[in-house]
């Protein structure tokens, strides 16, 4: 897992449009959020897209751009992104090399069966490429706010 102050790993993936996006595009430019979910059009992970869709401008204003990351791919992107209206990437990250280079990809558990896939995390990365904050095991409720505030900081 990494570590506030650390650099941000580097990535380049293809979001619901065939756009690669880089985290190198943002450097010196604007903060990220970037969100990892498990999968799209589920019930958690719809809220919390929805969150971020519905606080765009509070985004924008605080000069951030938000990414959302889940092992999808870019079709499934797509109809999610659709669906509710998302005003964000989303970028597809099927061979799970975000994931594993961000420390989300882990070890799950559900009705007693365990199994690998993405823990819910949002981080905060600077225009200087360095992680500012992370919010690991995110808990839906809240959580944009709890980003906006992070933003200010």
């Amino acid at each position: 897992m990494l570590n506030p102050g650390e650099k941000a790993p580097d990535f380049s993936l293809y979001d619901q449009d065939k756009k690669k996006i880089g985290l190198r595009d943002f450097i010196g430019k604007q903060e990220v959020v970037l969100y990892f979910y498990p999968k799209d059009d589920t019930p958690g992970c719809t809220k919390e897209a929805c969150g971020f869709r519905d606080s765009i401008n509070a985004f924008k204003k605080k000069d951030a751009v938000v990414l959302g990351v889940s092992n999808d791919d870019q079709v499934s992107h797509q109809k999610f992104a659709n669906k509710y209206e998302l005003p964000f990437p989303l970028l597809s990250d099927v061979d799970k090399k975000v994931a594993e280079a961000y420390g989300v990809y882990k070890e799950k558990s559900m009705y007693g069966k365990k199994y690998m896939g993405i823990e819910r995390t949002t981080f905060v990365i600077g225009k200087d490429g360095k992680v500012k904050k992370i919010f690991p095991k995110v808990k839906v409720d809240g959580h944009v706010e709890e980003v906006l505030q992070a933003l200010e900081s």
